[in-house]
């Protein structure tokens, strides 16, 4: 099989010749397929089988000890001017990026297949989405691209139809370290990704594509690629609204993309509705609304936290057809990992040893899932809308233990885009050693933006056009906490009570309580039927504190000051207005 388009057969043709590959195998998508690739991973050891009775269609695999999480200091944006990766990239040239890492390629596919895969990220027949090839030696990587995006004789006939394509070349390499490289040419819609078996590494529909290449595409096309999960909260009545929100890692994005109402809500008929749980595309309508759909076609989700508890929609979705990566097993082979609360233990750790929890925990702490959305509970068909769902609200938050209120919306667009450029999380003990340092994430999209960040802000300002109707942007934060160290807020479940007033804002139903920093709740006007909060937590949760703003604020122009003379004007005019309004 080879595509009808020339430029396709020619790139596939060059890169065969480079690995020297013993077979091309062009992916069709198909279900014969998929079932001979996993017969193949199966007699190989890539996939091992788990309890088809509790898991049926289940696998787990294990990635190699050194290659479990994506590696940052070996990713580069590769653009001719250093300042148009910005300071939030690592850099290097084209030409020497190409020399470097195709030196790696060259032979490294012998005594093995290279897959052609043609895919689709977003639904297939939506203008909003952008299609992509990726050239791979590892049928794993075959395999979850199958679940995370639409792929296959559609994706191909698309591309051949339009005639471009994103190109990704991976390969496993030896799985060497020093040897590892993720290469982005955002001018070339070109990724080159080696020596890594790492979904976010070598899955390249992924954080490759549909962040930081379709980020460069999006800032050339007039749209946004954004580090967002997409929910859609019905009413009683009825009606939805969907919103957009960017969390940094560890602040509760899957969790609150498929929330479940607090008991009171669900016996009133309100419903939560998943559209996605990490990447969110958005353009503007002809009604001048931001619509937006989620790339991708399933969740690779961190497995450990995940519980009844904590999640109970992720938790069914993978009951059954789900690659788990870096996972224990039990006694009796159903995957488990620290924080599922099933009453069950490990026998097996994730390199395949006996558990030993003095030596390491039974499943690493970014051990993953892989399944396809409309295996959740709360999975909407409107993800499959080519028109996109329209946005309601963009909401900003992180992992803030002081200072920041529970929620409060920005007065205009371009104080929402100060919010989000300014926004920051606090590590956790867990992370790092040192807890509590304040670190800026703009946007959730610190290691995932393809270019200059102060270009991407002067993007974001671009979108405030005669005409617009864009979103309310707001901020929250689930975690503040008291002088004991305890969580103010119940969090989980009863976060709706806070989307429901960004709704009511939304339809002009509630007012505010104004203030240099944005527009706070009257606390009457969220429904706090069956939460207790202490006094302490009434006025953190829903108060400022001046002198903490101010530092706050000054910290903020600060960091926007890194950015140099590129950093928009109207960003610096807002940041130091609000400043001054501090006093």
């Amino acid at each position: 099989m080879t595509s009808k388009l020339e430029s396709l057969n020619q790139w596939v043709a060059d890169v065969a010749q480079l690995t020297q590959p013993d077979a091309i195998h062009w992916c069709d998508g198909s279900d014969a397929e998929s079932a001979a690739l996993k017969a193949h991973m199966l007699a190989d050891g890539t996939l091992i089988e788990l309890n088809q009775h509790t898991h049926p269609g289940s696998t787990l695999h294990r990635s190699h000890p050194d290659d479990v999480a994506r590696v940052e200091h070996l990713t580069f944006v590769c653009t001719p001017e250093r300042e148009d990766a910005g300071p939030n990239n690592h850099w290097m040239a084209p030409s020497e990026a190409h020399a470097k890492i195709d030196a790696l390629f060259d032979g490294c596919m012998r005594g093995r297949t290279l897959y052609v895969i043609p895919y689709c990220m977003g639904p297939i027949d939506s203008p909003l989405s952008r299609c992509g090839v990726e050239i791979t030696d590892s049928p794993y990587v075959v395999a979850n691209m199958r679940i995370m995006t639409r792929m296959g004789a559609p994706a191909l006939a698309r591309i051949e139809r339009e005639g471009h394509f994103v190109k990704g070349l991976h390969s496993t390499g030896e799985l060497d370290p020093n040897r590892r490289f993720i290469m982005h040419f955002p001018q070339e819609l070109t990724i080159k990704s080696f020596g890594s078996g790492y979904g976010g590494n070598a899955l390249l529909g992924k954080k490759c594509h549909a962040l930081r290449i379709a980020s460069h595409q999006a800032r050339q096309e007039g749209w946004l690629a954004e580090h967002m999960l997409i929910l859609g909260i019905e009413n009683p009545q009825g009606d939805t609204h969907y919103i957009a929100a960017a969390f940094p890692s560890a602040c509760g994005k899957t969790n609150l993309a498929m929330l479940i109402p607090p008991e009171g809500y669900l016996k009133d008929g309100w419903k939560v509705w998943t559209i996605g749980d990490d990447i969110c595309w958005m353009r503007p309508g002809p009604d001048g609304r931001l619509y937006a759909i989620n790339p991708e076609a399933g969740f690779f989700g961190v497995a450990p936290g995940t519980s009844k508890k904590s999640n109970p929609n992720a938790l069914a979705s993978i009951q059954s057809n789900t690659i788990f990566t870096n996972v224990g097993v039990t006694a009796d082979n159903q995957p488990w990992w620290e924080g599922i609360d099933n009453g069950q233990a490990p026998m097996t750790d994730w390199q395949g040893q006996p558990y030993n929890p003095a030596v390491r925990p039974a499943a690493h702490p970014n051990s993953r899932f892989t399944v396809s959305a409309k295996q959740c509970p709360s999975y909407s068909d409107m993800a499959e809308d080519p028109h996109g769902v329209p946005i309601s609200a963009i909401v900003f938050g992180g992992r803030r233990a002081s200072l920041v209120p529970l929620v409060f919306e920005a007065r205009d667009w371009t104080h929402g885009v100060l919010v989000g450029a300014a926004m920051g999380s606090e590590t956790t003990a867990a992370a790092t050693g040192a807890v509590g340092v304040m670190r800026r994430d703009p946007m959730a999209m610190k290691p995932f933006c393809g270019y200059n960040f102060a270009d991407y802000f002067g993007h974001w300002l671009s979108f405030d056009q005669p005409g617009a109707q864009l979103p309310k942007v707001f901020h929250v934060n689930w975690f503040r906490k008291g002088d004991d160290g305890k969580f103010l807020w119940p969090g989980f479940g009863d976060n709706l009570r806070v989307l429901e007033w960004m709704i009511n804002r939304v339809d002009g139903k509630v007012g505010v309580q104004a203030t240099p920093i944005g527009n706070l709740p009257i606390e009457a006007d969220l429904n706090l039927d069956g939460v207790t909060l202490s006094d302490e937590a009434h006025a953190k949760l829903f108060g400022i504190d001046h002198a903490g703003w101010q530092a706050e604020f000054a910290s903020i122009g600060d960091y926007l000051a890194e950015y140099g003379p590129r950093l928009p004007q109207a960003l610096k005019d807002e940041q130091q207005r609000i400043a001054q309004a501090l006093g």
